[in-house]
């Protein structure tokens, strides 16, 4: 309660809502993201006090992960690393002629994965850290190999373009400075490639690039489809009955993006591909997924919400920024005189509460604003194709040089779209290039360090028992893909 009298004032208020106005914002747009808003919003803050500066930099924070889905959805195009996997069904919804319902349903599951966050940040940040806590780099390495293993279940009935599309995207993310040692791999002598492929390029090239390649194609020879809109959906898009039916599936998204969260340095640009493609083998159904089923855009959108949530906990509890974003936040906190860790809960009880009610506040407006703004984002799909897909381009150009300033991750785009494109005409699959170059950098990172720390011993990972844990699961889940599939082609070749 304490935490709420300390943000219930006129200012404190009318801050939280300009920093989930301009997350937001940040969010929908192709390129730019919450942490480029809470980095830019921060020089703003130092004249603040703690309460009123930390409050708006977390409104930042959520409105730009939960911003992404409104490109996601409306443009299959996903406004922000972490909703990469909301395209797969809210894209696919809207296709279908359902924006408003796609809409709605991220929107509020959004706010579930927030909320969800929220909870376990105020109740049991402390046990969760200490759980964390037991984690090296050999139980970094087994989840993210376990992740690594879920490729199979992306394979859509063909598990050798999967494999395809997950190397391609491991080869890709190989590109660069190797970790530890920094040797330059696959660099030909270009300085540009001694960073690598930038996720954002990558994501623009690969989604955006490829739509306007696509709308491109489909114009010249003259079959573009235009937008067909079903009318205004009542309610949130879904009913009473379908949000009972799908509680254990919001149940793992949330546990998914939180566990993720939790876990430094690798945040919601994972989050949501690894609850994805769990709550898709967890399913009694996993042929819905991809189809615009309303499980999918669930699995998304509240797991890297809840994702969010889960970054802080480290955050507060140990003064282990949980990504990009809470690291800046740390900034935030620093600046004022606050030192988070194991002592901030003593030291300044006080701020954490007012941080969990500006959270709740937040979570509620983001819910509020973009609800009531659905109407007025499903307006922009009635734009020409040409119009809208120009200013598209137009956008991704922009956001892919203002990542980094440099012209080369323009050329990138190029490159990733004309990769994507050519995948989308052989029927591969984008999702496992996805998770390949997003977990590559980190799989490699946490296994090296851990053959550094043991001499090199590989039975270190069965020793360890987290580790074991997560190693045989992935194996066995491989298997048993493997096997499943050769039964369906079996049914198949006897059937035919």
């Amino acid at each position: 309660m304490s935490g709420f009298l300390a943000i219930f004032n006129p200012g404190t208020l009318a801050l939280i809502l300009i920093g989930v106005v301009i997350g937001i914002i940040f969010g929908a747009i192709p390129g730019l993201s919450g942490t480029m808003a809470v980095a830019l919003c921060l020089p703003f803050t130092y004249s603040m006090t703690s309460v009123d500066s930390i409050s708006m930099l977390l409104a930042l924070y959520f409105g730009g992960v939960s911003g992404g889905l409104i490109a996601a959805v409306l443009l299959r195009i996903p406004g922000t690393p972490g909703s990469v996997a909301t395209i797969w069904d809210g894209g696919k919804m809207a296709e279908n002629g359902q924006p408003h319902r796609a809409l709605g349903i991220g929107i509020t599951y959004s706010m579930v994965g927030n909320l969800f966050g929220v909870a376990c940040m105020a109740f049991i940040a402390p046990q969760i850290a200490s759980f964390a806590r037991k984690f090296g780099p050999c139980e970094y390495a087994a989840v993210i190999f376990f992740a690594l293993t879920l490729i199979s279940s992306l394979s859509d009935g063909d598990m050798l373009k999967a494999l395809i599309s997950g190397c391609a995207g491991l080869l890709f993310a190989m590109v660069g400075v190797a970790p530890m040692d920094n040797v330059k791999r696959f660099t030909f002598g270009n300085p540009n490639l001694n960073s690598g492929f930038a996720l954002i390029s990558m994501m623009i090239g690969f989604f955006a690039i490829t739509e306007v390649i696509s709308g491109a194609v489909d114009a010249r020879k003259g079959n573009q489809k235009e937008a067909t809109l079903a009318g205004r959906i009542k309610g949130l898009g879904f009913t009473a009955k379908e949000f009972v039916q799908t509680l254990p599936t919001t149940l793992i998204a949330c546990v998914v993006g939180l566990g993720i969260g939790i876990l430094p340095g690798i945040g919601a640009s994972s989050a949501n591909i690894i609850a994805y493609v769990t709550c898709k083998s967890a399913s009694r159904h996993p042929e819905r997924y991809g189809t615009g089923c309303m499980e999918g855009i669930i699995a998304s959108e509240a797991s890297n919400n809840a994702c969010c949530g889960g970054t802080l906990i480290p955050l507060i509890s140990l003064g282990i920024p949980g990504d990009a974003c809470t690291a800046i936040l740390l900034g935030g906190l620093m600046i004022h005189g606050v030192v988070p860790g194991p002592l901030m809960f003593q030291n300044n009880g006080d701020l954490i509460n007012a941080m969990i009610a500006a959270l709740f506040v937040a979570s509620i407006l983001i819910f509020v604003l973009q609800l009531g703004a659905t109407k007025f984002f499903v307006k922009m799909l009635g734009l020409p194709k040409n119009v809208l897909l120009s200013i598209v381009a137009c956008l991704c150009v922009v956001g892919a040089f203002t990542n980094n300033s440099r012209i080369f991750d323009v050329y990138a785009i190029l490159l990733f779209g004309a990769i994507g494109f050519l995948f989308r005409k052989l029927k591969i699959p984008a999702a496992p290039f996805m998770l390949g170059f997003v977990l590559e950098n980190y799989f490699e990172t946490y296994f090296r360090r851990a053959m550094a720390t043991y001499a090199g011993d590989m039975s270190v990972f069965f020793r360890r028992p987290i580790s074991a844990v997560f190693i045989v699961i992935g194996i066995a889940s491989m298997i048993w893909r493997l096997v499943s599939n050769a039964r369906k082609n079996k049914t198949a070749a006897v059937k035919s």
